[in-house]
């Protein structure tokens, strides 16, 4: 008796499986804020707050990307602005004081400096921000190893987040 032929799936990562998990570890960890992980010694910042302080500004500098983005390219204005408000709602969850989606890019990006360093095309400034957004959640994901409970679960939820946004700007025009 003749065994049957195996599955046709290819192994690795699919797109459902990328998504699924990114969206179940924003539902675990949530974007909140939690007052217990600041607590510093003889008036010196912590090294959660450090960390707080850094992930904030990392997201707005992020945020100045895609607004560089958009104003360079108008036409990606659909496309990336859901992904522009994800970043600033991670912005806000870590204190930061970024603008909100309904601020106007342009002058955002006027004052940002990547503005002047947005790629001529929209396949390669698409790119350039997927590069962005996993580098950023490949160092969040680093530095959680080392911060309390509470922000170590939204430093990971906010990883995951960006680097399902990476595969969105790469992988999502397919």
């Amino acid at each position: 008796m003749p065994f049957p032929p195996p599955p046709r799936t290819l192994p690795g990562l699919r797109r459902r499986s990328l998504l699924a998990s990114a969206a179940g570890a924003a539902l675990l960890a949530g974007c909140s804020t939690d007052a217990d992980d600041s607590e510093n010694t003889a008036g010196s910042p912590s090294a959660a707050e450090r960390a707080r302080a850094r992930a904030a500004t990392d997201s707005e500098t992020l945020l100045g990307h895609y607004d560089a983005v958009i104003a360079a390219h108008p036409t990606l204005t659909d496309r990336l602005t859901p992904l522009r408000a994800e970043v600033v709602r991670h912005a806000t969850a870590f204190g930061g004081g970024s603008s909100g989606p309904t601020a106007t890019t342009s002058a955002t990006a006027t004052a940002s400096p990547s503005a002047s360093a947005v790629p001529a095309t929209e396949s390669d400034a698409l790119t350039g921000l997927a590069a962005a957004e996993r580098t950023l959640a490949d160092r969040r994901a680093k530095a959680l190893l080392d911060l309390p409970g509470e922000l170590a679960r939204l430093l990971a939820s906010v990883a995951a987040a960006g680097a399902a946004h990476a595969y969105l700007l790469t992988e999502g025009a397919k």
